[in-house]
């Protein structure tokens, strides 16, 4: 019981609220554009490294948590964070590596899960390898 006790629930909120939206803005842009979701992700990841270079995204952030770090946004974010960050240490070659080094997780999860998809799952035009 003591478990529930520690949760945050209004914090839990506001992070199913705020992801909530980004999605919903999402899916509408979907339903009513002809944008390609491929066009979509750019427009969400382009959008959140804007406002995080523009520092407005950490004030999403420590709002919503993960609500906001989670979606594509997030990751534009983390890429803009990361290269700001390392630009300051490292000088104008920061600038195309911090991004990469801020996002590796993702990036990674992102290549592992692709791999095991293509490995063990089969599409309706695609045979599986394994």
């Amino acid at each position: 019981m003591e478990f529930f006790n520690s949760i945050d629930w209004m914090q839990m909120l506001r992070c199913f609220i705020v992801g909530g939206l980004i999605c919903i803005i999402g899916q509408i842009l979907i339903d009513k554009t002809k944008l390609t979701p491929a066009r979509i992700l750019v427009i969400f990841v382009t959008t959140g490294a804007i406002l995080g270079g523009l520092g407005l995204y950490q004030y999403l952030v420590d709002f919503a948590g993960c609500g906001a770090t989670v979606p594509l946004t997030g990751f534009g974010n983390a890429l803009a964070k990361g290269a700001i960050d390392e630009v300051a240490k490292s000088g104008f070659v920061g600038a195309f590596i911090g991004g990469t080094k801020a996002a590796a997780g993702g990036i990674a999860a992102a290549v592992f899960f692709r791999i095991y998809c293509i490995s063990y799952c089969k599409a309706k035009n695609e045979k599986a390898i394994i």
